[in-house]
């Protein structure tokens, strides 16, 4: 006996829910989660010429995790990959900053800091694309930065961690 009766549902939901996505002309089998294929969702999809589509036959708008996490991958990624193959950079060359993950409050002041004209009324994710290019075109000097990262923890830290582990063993 598992605890289960055969009529009990567990809190997952339906369990012939699937994902309701056609993959490159396949429908997905997997067990569907709890996102959804949103309008946005569908607009990142359509932009990414990702090959997911909403099946017609679907009763339900949720997606298994796997094609969420596509999904967001994609999002992540933007046209840099696309950059990469044809230039030969790597990963190192260029950091990964997600700034669609920043409140559009915080893109406004990165926007009114540097000065980055735009036109108005843009949405967040227009925004956030507008700056993510801006913020690749900053020239920056490792040594320089690194060496004054490193001089100004040492300034504003006056040794402290030094005398506290040294005030402790006596």
């Amino acid at each position: 006996m598992n605890g289960f009766s055969a009529g009990e549902e567990d809190s997952r939901g339906p369990p012939e829910q699937v994902c309701c996505l056609v993959d490159d002309g396949f429908r997905c089998h997997r067990p569907a989660g709890n996102a959804s294929y949103s309008k946005r969702i569908q607009k990142t999809v359509t932009q990414r010429r990702l090959k997911l589509h909403l099946d017609l036959v679907a009763r339900h708008i949720y997606i298994c995790d796997y094609h969420k996490s596509v999904i967001q991958s994609a999002r992540s990624k933007r046209k840099r990959r696309d950059s990469e193959d044809d230039s030969n950079e790597t990963d190192t060359d260029i950091p990964d900053v997600d700034f669609f993950q920043l409140q559009v409050q915080t893109l406004r002041r990165y926007k009114k800091f540097y000065k980055v004209t735009t036109r108005p009324s843009l949405n967040k994710a227009q925004l956030a694309e507008t700056l993510l290019k801006h913020f690749k075109t900053i020239p920056v000097n490792e040594k320089e930065a690194l060496s004054y990262f490193i001089y100004a923890v040492k300034s504003n830290n006056g040794g402290k961690s030094d005398q506290k582990s040294g005030s402790e063993n006596t």
